[in-house]
């Protein structure tokens, strides 16, 4: 359900109000009931799902699992408190232990506040850490994706400074397969895949930066393609993302966070996807944050969302 004072409970409950959605899967919402029959009073968005506190291995319909983490009637929509981090950490970790248990095929998050997580005790950067220590992945990323624009990730929430020291040849590799393999899954055929530099210009030839892209990016594409991956690059990242790149390409493996978020953000922000490779139950979240200035006014966009929960069904479908 995401921080319970942002817009996650919102589009939770926009989601199951959704028939589309439950003609396809049994949605569990893993939150507080309480808070979403608040919001339901706040918006005016209808909960009529029937409540569990305890699971019931003969669900065959929408649910929400109430986890009581925290009285309802303290929540201030819009602010950050560490009670609020502390309920959306314990939900998260409910839906991870659900997955690895077998009791739920798919995990798709609403956004977490990390302000809040943070003062909650639990010094994640987001989500993503929280399931690959949880779920014990041997390697992993992230990857946004959407029908116009997709990227995947060697480094993510870290300062713009540690990048470099963290850009080795083998993980690399690791997203690039990672990556190849969620997209043959999802379309069926062998992708293309273009990757980036680090530096502007992807170094000109070690003119700018410490020639990272000879060290580290060009021996890890050379790696992937010995693999049979069909891979290109290092590309610069202002040219990664021209429509004829997007056309030729299916996939654009980033060096570092904002040199895909920003793209993705501005081509596919109602339908991007954020989803972990490398875990042994997928997982998929929404492209946004908890967006606490609209939190509980019933204006929020549930579109990714509603994109997370149709992609885990294809992952899982596929994969099966």
């Amino acid at each position: 359900m995401g921080d319970p004072a942002g817009i996650g409970p919102e589009i939770c409950l926009r989601l199951l109000n959704q028939p589309d959605v439950a003609n396809a899967c049994v949605p569990i919402v893993f939150g507080d009931a309480g808070v979403l029959r608040r919001v339901a009073g706040a918006t005016g968005i209808a909960f009529q799902t029937p409540v569990l506190r305890e699971w019931n291995d003969a669900i065959d319909s929408a649910h929400v699992l109430d986890l009581r983490t925290l009285d309802a009637e303290v929540v201030q929509p819009g602010r950050v408190d560490a009670r609020c981090g502390e309920a959306a950490y314990r939900y998260v970790v409910a839906a991870i232990d659900a997955g690895l248990s077998g009791r739920v095929a798919a995990v798709s998050t609403a956004p977490l506040n990390k302000e809040a997580l943070h003062a909650a005790g639990h010094l994640y950067p987001g989500h993503t850490e929280i399931f690959a220590e949880r779920m014990r992945a041997k390697r992993s990323c992230m990857m946004q994706y959407s029908d116009e624009v997709t990227c995947s990730f060697v480094t993510v929430h870290v300062g713009y400074d540690e990048v470099p020291a963290l850009l080795q040849p083998g993980r690399i590799v690791d997203v690039i397969e990672l990556t190849a393999d969620a997209l043959f899954r999802i379309r069926r055929r062998k992708p293309k895949l273009l990757v980036c530099g680090l530096n502007p210009h992807a170094g000109e030839n070690g003119l700018f930066g410490q020639r990272e892209e000879e060290r580290f990016i060009v021996p890890a594409i050379e790696q992937a393609r010995a693999l049979g991956h069909d891979v290109t690059g290092p590309v610069p990242g202002d040219t990664a993302f021209t429509p004829q790149a997007r056309r030729r390409y299916d996939a654009v493996v980033c060096m570092y966070h904002d040199q895909g978020h920003i793209p993705v953000k501005m081509i596919a922000f109602e339908s991007a996807v954020n989803t972990t490779l490398g875990l042994p139950v997928q997982r998929t979240s929404v492209d946004h944050g908890t967006a606490f200035d609209i939190a509980w006014k019933g204006v929020a966009n549930p579109g990714s969302l509603f994109a997370a929960v149709r992609l885990a069904i294809r992952l899982t479908d596929v994969s099966a």
